[in-house]
């Protein structure tokens, strides 16, 4: 008999969270089943009994899979059956991840596994905002080495008011989206969007977000205690060798100082100088000693060369380039320095180089999205990439990486609030970093602010972005917030965090905390600094072009949107596409449509002008109801002894009597000179009200005859009497 541990999470709005271990897949280290409605998501976590000798980092890798079935549906494509992961998850690995990495011991290097799928959904709850919160309960009722327990929320604000863990049907109302991960002290992740918030509000959402979390940590606290997990395994990864650290720290420290001290603006040659020192200090070591000690020497130095700058920054307020902790490195910004896309632009701050470029499309270039509870189209992207040659690295490029599509999505987030409503064009931004040394994704941002402007997006307001950082030692009272961070600044932080916003406000950030204890208080001077960073570099970007070009480049397609009554779109689409495609073919541009409420929505696009306009007019005359006294141009279908038939609208036919075509008497309509084929200026005459036939009139747009007297209309000889 299987009697699993529970517990259960009360959420204030009534809605219940349970953990459930001791059931399922009990040969992993941990294994929790998480419940919330008829969401259910299975995680566990297996580690190594030893590191990989030589290891002197995490080697943590986080999955995060929804399984088809969980909502009923089968996957897309030949295979039928799961396969790479989708952005999506990729995304909600990030997020689990960046929360867990640090809380690991620094000495612990055992490869972890963190497995995290979604078994059960009901399109209701959003899993993703759970998965954080599975895989720490995983990690709790383990006995791997863990500084958690740590939970995740969502945290959204409805109608002024903040809502935990919203539906996917609230989340539509809300102006803040931010997903929190912290432990029952602190906070160590956020990531999210907002429709131009004040920095205070951002903060009120983290205190929010912060108090839902700390029951969840409790919970798996007991969890743990009931399991018998609170002690964790003993492990061994690192060897030291404390004189030779001292020795290192002695010999090194001071000549670490001085380059972290001496301002040197060039990343290589301030890399080249610090590793001069290290070489130097191996260099009294025989080949033999080094195969021994040189991975220690690296790892010592590198803790020495952290201390200095660090030191350097906390004491001197000196950076590694020579920056006061609030100075913005240099920024140039240039526009259309592409002639082929539809909007370019280069962003330049100190070593970080972005290259945008905007193409504009129609619907047929909309992504589908195809997820297991996402299904629809999006008309904004945003694609970032990272090649190697922008750190100056020699070595192949590869697929697309998960920082890649980390780094963009922060930037898609940022911008795509800024795109107009109803925005015919599908869009999308392309970023290739040139330069890095810093954020690249924050200029990411700000490139592509300028490429769309260029490309005459007429987007609501300019963003910028940018990337702060947070020098704190433990103990100690003292911090430097700094502005527009170094890689290196990043790397031997405490904090990372990156803002973009527009005049009015943020629109999305990004938040690794990597100290304990760090203060509101903090955090918001942290912020406030931050703004004036981003408003100073929105005036940058606006001195390069102050606003959107009036209009699209000259070889950008042009998109024109009309509505329809929905009765006519089967008319427009015609049998077998036969109508829309003929239309397509003749005037050469590319019309879509698309059923929206009582409505048919068409788009129709095309290189020039000329081309949408014949097509407009041909969609008009299709959906046009006749109008008595109305003139038409149409089309002989048909000869009869008795008149013509005319096509005067597309689909509608009208009888053209032979008496109708002339002043003069006729006998045939051919003694007009009139035969198939020809087009005529036709007048409505009549609609039948029983019948519904339309009855026309050529003669009545002649001019009448000098002297003309009106005679009895005759009966055809074929015409009944």
């Amino acid at each position: 008999m299987i009697n699993p541990i529970v517990k259960t999470i009360e959420l204030a709005d009534g809605r219940t969270i349970t953990l459930e271990t001791g059931k399922l897949a009990k040969q992993a280290d941990g294994a929790v089943m998480l419940r919330m409605g008829n969401t259910m998501l299975l995680a566990t976590v297996c580690a190594a009994k030893d590191a990989v000798p030589g290891t002197d980092f995490m080697p943590l890798q986080v999955e995060y899979k929804e399984k088809y079935s969980a909502f009923g549906r089968f996957p897309g494509g030949f295979t039928k059956r799961e396969g790479r992961a989708s952005d999506y998850e990729i995304l909600t690995c990030r997020l689990v991840d960046r929360a867990l990495r640090p809380l690991f011991p620094d000495n612990f290097h055992a490869e972890v596994y963190v497995n995290i799928i979604l078994f059960s959904a009901d399109g209701v709850d959003m899993p993703d905002a759970l998965a954080g919160l599975a895989a720490s309960a995983a990690l709790a009722v383990s006995d791997i080495p863990f500084g958690g327990p740590i939970a995740e929320v969502r945290v959204a604000r409805i109608d002024g008011q903040f809502v935990i863990n919203p539906t996917f049907e609230q989340l539509e109302k809300a102006d803040m989206d931010l997903m929190v991960g912290a432990t029952y002290e602190n906070i160590m992740m956020v990531e999210g969007e907002m429709k131009e918030v004040s920095e205070q509000d951002l903060l009120a959402a983290l205190k929010a977000a912060h108090e839902a979390i700390k029951p969840m940590c409790k919970a798996q606290m007991e969890l743990a205690e009931e399991v018998g997990s609170t002690v964790k395994r003993e492990y061994n990864h690192e060897v030291n060798d404390e004189d030779l650290r001292k020795a290192v720290h002695d010999a090194c420290y001071e000549k670490a100082y001085a380059i972290a001290a001496s301002g040197n603006r060039n990343k290589h040659e301030r890399q080249d100088a610090f590793d001069a020192i290290c070489d130097e200090f191996k260099a009294q070591f025989t080949e033999e000693e080094l195969e021994e000690k040189a991975p220690l020497i690296d790892r010592y130095y590198h803790d020495v060369e952290k201390e200095a700058m660090r030191r350097c920054i906390l004491d001197e307020g000196k950076r590694l380039d020579g920056r006061q902790t609030t100075e913005i490195r240099p920024i140039w910004c240039e526009v259309s320095p592409l002639p082929g896309p539809h909007g370019s632009a280069i962003f330049t701050r100190g070593e970080t180089q972005a290259l945008a470029t905007v193409t504009l499309g129609t619907k047929d270039d909309e992504k589908i999205v195809d997820d297991v509870l996402n299904q629809g189209k999006e008309r904004f992207l945003l694609h970032y990439n990272f090649p190697p040659f922008s750190t100056g690295e020699a070595k192949a490029q590869r697929g697309v990486g998960r920082r890649e599509i980390g780094h963009g999505h922060l930037a898609w987030r940022a911008l795509k609030g800024q795109i107009p409503e109803g925005y015919p064009y599908v869009v999308r931004v392309m970023s290739d970093i040139l330069e890095s040394n810093g954020s690249s994704s924050m200029a990411t941002v700000c490139a592509g602010t300028l490429a769309l402007m260029d490309a005459g997006v007429q987007i609501k307001n300019p963003v910028s972005g940018i990337a702060m950082g947070l020098i704190k030692n433990p103990g100690e009272e003292k911090y430097a917030v700094l502005s527009d961070i170094l890689g290196d600044e990043d790397h031997l932080g405490d904090m990372d965090f990156k803002v973009t916003g527009t005049k009015n406000g943020i629109t999305a950030t990004q938040m690794d905390i990597k100290v304990d204890g760090l203060s509101y208080d903090i955090l918001e001077k942290a912020l406030l600094q931050a703004k004036e960073g981003r408003e100073y570099i929105l005036g940058k970007l606006t001195e390069c072009i102050a606003e959107p070009r009036a209009d699209l480049k000259p070889h950008a397609p042009r998109i024109e949107t009309m509505t329809i009554p929905k009765e006519f779109i089967g008319a427009v689409i015609g049998p077998g596409g036969k109508i829309i495609q003929g239309m397509e073919e003749e005037t050469g541009a590319i019309i879509n449509i698309e059923e929206v409420g009582n409505e048919g929505i068409i788009e129709i696009a095309g290189t020039n002008k000329k081309c949408i306009d014949d097509a407009m007019r041909m969609i008009k005359a299709i959906v046009a109801i006749p109008e008595v006294g109305e003139v038409y141009h149409g089309k002989i279908r048909s000869i009869m002894p008795y008149g013509a038939f005319v096509e005067f609208l597309p689909g509608k036919d009208g009888l053209l009597h032979i008496s109708e075509f002339d002043w003069k008497r006729l006998e045939t309509v051919e003694e007009a000179g009139w035969k198939e084929g020809d087009e005529i200026d036709v007048k409505l005459l009549e609609i039948d009200p029983k019948t519904g036939k339309f009855k026309l009139s050529h003669k009545v747009l002649l001019p009448k005859p000098e002297g003309y007297t009106e005679k009895p209309e005759r009966k055809g000889r074929h015409e009944k009497k």
